[in-house]
């Protein structure tokens, strides 16, 4: 019945907007494998393929237009070719529907795995940390209160929000799942974003994280102000206003802190250096147990103010010590130092949370999937 729909509401667009018959035998891979154009901005920076794509002539252009539109959508529906397309002249276009299942995902979530060590010269030898970041900075946007913001639009892909300074060397994160977006272009980017964030943290030895489908792709209009994201140089009232406008408290704020066991700074793009723990690609609840009992002291650089610990080999910043210098972030910094399972529990509720935030999901079942023994 969809299909049926579908092709008469195209057939009616296509007759409007070209006034002429459409050819018959279009070839299946003239739709199923051509791409967008990646456009230029005026600064030389590049979209990506969700833009909306350049006008095409003749019905052709607009069939492909209009799966490519479905294609980007959102949800568990697409309008997406897994086959013959068949012809679409005298009774109309009937593309087949192609509905994602949790194996489809699957395969998204294996090909990230698979990659993620690829390049042992880039930070150390893992790109899992900065997807936990891009995941983490498209959705922590979300404003409650105006419910906007968020994962669902993917709206980093373009500028101004791509510059702003919270989203500092994200690019990598984005180009390196650029080729998986081209081999499943039926994903929108939000959800890959998510599943690539949910793919990161657990093959780094983290906790089950629920995830589902359902982010649709949002354009340059969607783009947030700057500022929606946490300032490393403000203490606990900053950072109750930033992670009380997504709607936390404080025990998720503290759990959700637990991310900085992973990855590390860089005086490029944050402007401070170095990383939190001893082993930036494994996820533990080490950063709470050295917040803890390290002695940190303000280094001496020309660099943002930052601390550091007695050997100087790894850092805390000034939000990481609002953890402790409150008191009532700091019980929960004590739990979890004790219980990494206590944590992983909490911080799995918190991240599955914190990556839904202003989604309209049409999907109630939520999947998990395996760790990929890459």
């Amino acid at each position: 019945m969809a299909s049926n729909n579908a092709a008469r509401l195209l057939m009616r667009a296509a007759a409007r907007a070209s006034h002429v018959t459409p050819k018959p035998a279009v070839r299946p891979s003239a739709l199923t494998h051509a791409r967008i154009p990646r456009q230029q901005g005026r600064s030389g920076r590049r979209f990506y393929s969700s833009e909306a794509a350049p006008k095409a002539a003749g019905s052709k252009g607009l069939v492909f237009g209009v799966l490519a539109a479905a294609a980007a959508g959102g949800g568990a529906y697409y309008l997406y070719s897994t086959g013959q397309l068949g012809d679409f002249a005298g009774a109309g276009f009937s593309p087949k529907e192609f509905i994602p299942t949790k194996e489809d995902y699957a395969k998204i979530y294996e090909e990230i795995a698979k990659r993620l060590e690829e390049n042992e010269d880039y930070d150390d030898g893992s790109y899992g940390p900065v997807l936990v970041r891009l995941a983490w900075h498209a959705s922590g946007t979300y404003d409650v209160e105006t419910k906007t913001g968020g994962s669902n639009g993917a709206t980093m892909r373009f500028q101004p929000e791509s510059d702003h300074g919270a989203n500092a060397g994200l690019k990598a994160a984005r180009d390196f799942l650029e080729p998986i977006k081209a081999k499943f272009p039926w994903i929108t980017y939000s959800d890959l974003w998510t599943l690539a964030g949910v793919c990161a943290f657990q093959q780094m030895g983290g906790p089950v994280i629920p995830w589902r489908p359902g982010r649709a792709d949002g354009d340059i209009s969607a783009c947030t102000p700057d500022g929606r994201l946490p300032d490393a140089s403000k203490e606990q009232k900053h950072l109750r206003a930033i992670f009380g406008r997504m709607g936390f408290n404080d025990q998720e704020i503290v759990a959700l802190s637990g991310a900085h066991a992973l990855g590390r700074c860089h005086t490029d793009r944050s402007g401070y250096d170095g990383p939190w723990t001893h082993s930036p690609t494994m996820v533990t609840n080490n950063f709470y147990e050295i917040l803890l009992d390290e002695k940190w002291n303000w280094k001496k650089w020309g660099g943002p103010a930052q601390y550091e610990d007695k050997s100087k080999s790894r850092m805390m910043l000034p939000t990481d010590m609002a953890l402790v210098k409150d008191r009532e972030f700091k019980k929960y910094v004590e739990k979890y130092a004790k219980d990494q399972e206590a944590w992983f529990k909490d911080f799995s509720d918190v991240i599955a949370k914190l990556f839904e935030l202003g989604v309209p999901f049409k999907q109630e079942e939520k999947w998990t999937f395996k760790v990929v023994d890459a």
